[in-house]
């Protein structure tokens, strides 16, 4: 066991041990559902009685064909076989990109709208099955979401392109093969698809959390880029099973490779950072504040660290239920990266506690950057549920050299300034006491006249 986990189960069998709930535990004292905004409630349930009415309008509407159901079966199947896939290849529950829209398309431009509203409801049931951390309005707007994009792409694909989506039917699959104008009117039937699913959700994440914006909420860059490639693929596997059903047999293997690479950059940071944050993992930051100390034990050069711990968290998650404690420390964890550099090594040390790491940063500096995170700290508003919520954090700061040699000594002698911020009342920096000889007096006052303060 290293160092760093070594003294992470010691703060957590001592007296300042918290019983930490997962995420997803609502508050035994005010239930989940009560803390969403009665708009996102309506919101909601309003894109469920819509999907669901178009159900019952299709059902009546839609006469079984025995062609329609295999195709449908068989791209269940596939869609299901990709995730089993991915579960079995090690998708961490809650990583959301799956390339399902590979199945979602074809259903849609080579199926009747019926199919398009219930696909997502039976792969939907897998998934959450698989995921059982997802709040229940999200569970239910999911797949109401996608059944209404796929329902308005297959009818805009069969009034813009009809002979062509009798799939596995000779004129209908020449017609893929011989007309690029279908090809074209696919493709922007799926960007349809793309932008009715997208913001739809986006609207239910702004009612959620109204402060945030909803252009941002669509798209960024790599969401371009991801939304791209499960378009082109949606769009190969269409024109697959518009020539053959049984080429789904050769194109699902593809898909799943596919899938696998797309789902590495997503994997790859699951594993350094914490799921709640956002910032670095105790695990991953040890690594990277490792390779920190070395370089500045080499150089000589200067390096410090910072302990803070949110003051009186456990009243917020007591007033207000742990998903109001939960969007706290979101909204710690993004203040602290904005006022720190790019360089410096952030992460979340367990429970309510995050560790800054500072290279190239003597004792003043630190006391300076530490006293300006305490200010920015006590500055933030979190609104949950229409409720500010503020806080305010304590702060120990431990410098290389001069508070000991090594991370595992840094993170002991901030965590002893920490205990003495909190005992002097809380909302205060302090530096650890114990400097080593080679410390100067003139440090020391330089120190406290950073952070304003003498200990």
């Amino acid at each position: 066991m290293s160092a760093v986990q070594e003294a992470i189960r010691q703060r957590e069998r001592g007296p300042r041990r918290l019983l930490r709930q997962p995420w997803c535990w609502p508050s035994l004292t005010r239930p989940a559902s009560l803390t969403r905004p009665a708009s996102l409630i309506v919101y909601v349930l309003a894109v469920l009685a819509s999907d669901l009415a178009l159900i019952g309008w299709e059902l009546a509407d839609t006469p079984p064909r025995a062609a329609d159901l295999l195709l449908f079966g068989a791209l269940l199947a596939a869609a299901v076989i990709c995730i089993e896939a991915m579960r079995r290849l090690g998708q961490p529950a809650g990583v959301s990109r799956d390339l399902l829209s590979a199945w979602w398309l074809p259903i849609a431009l080579l199926l009747p709208p019926l199919y398009a509203l219930l696909a997502p409801v039976v792969v939907g049931a897998v998934l959450y099955l698989r995921a059982h951390q997802i709040p229940v309005y999200r569970r239910v707007l999911g797949p109401a979401a996608l059944g209404l994009a796929g329902a308005v792409t297959s009818a805009m694909f069969r009034l813009a392109a009809p002979g062509t989506v009798a799939a596995g039917h000779g004129e209908a699959a020449r017609a893929w093969l011989t007309r690029p104008s279908v090809v074209v009117t696919a493709v922007a039937c799926a960007v349809v698809f793309a932008v009715v699913s997208s913001f739809t959700v986006a609207v239910a994440a702004h009612l959620a959390e109204p402060g945030s914006s909803v252009r941002k909420m669509l798209w960024d860059r790599e969401t371009l880029i991801l939304d791209l490639a499960e378009t082109c693929v949606g769009i190969l596997v269409a024109v697959t099973c518009a020539l053959s059903h049984l080429l789904l047999l050769v194109a699902l293997p593809p898909v799943i490779l596919l899938q696998r690479s797309l789902m590495h950059q997503q994997l790859t940071a699951a594993a350094r950072t914490d799921a709640k944050t956002g910032l670095l993992n105790a695990a991953a930051w040890q690594r990277e504040a490792d390779a920190e100390v070395a370089r500045a034990q080499r150089a000589g050069s200067p390096l410090a660290l910072l302990l803070v711990d949110v003051d009186h968290f456990k009243r917020v998650n007591d007033s207000h239920g742990h998903l109001a404690g939960d969007e706290v420390l979101r909204a710690l964890a993004t203040e602290l990266r904005r006022q720190v550099r790019e360089s410096d090594v952030v992460g979340r040390f367990g429970g309510e506690e995050f560790t800054v790491l500072l290279p190239r940063t003597d004792g003043v500096g630190a006391c300076r950057i530490a006293e300006r995170l305490r200010a920015s700290a006590a500055r933030l508003s979190v609104a949950v549920a229409g409720a500010p919520i503020g806080v305010t954090v304590s702060i120990g700061v431990a410098v290389l050299g001069q508070h000991g040699r090594d991370l595992f000594a840094l993170l002991a002698a901030a965590d002893e300034a920490l205990y003495r911020a909190k005992d002097a009342g809380r909302d205060q920096v302090r530096v650890h006491a114990r400097a080593s000889s080679r410390t100067t007096a003139a440090t020391s006052e330089q120190e406290d006249e950073a952070t304003g303060m003498y200990p």
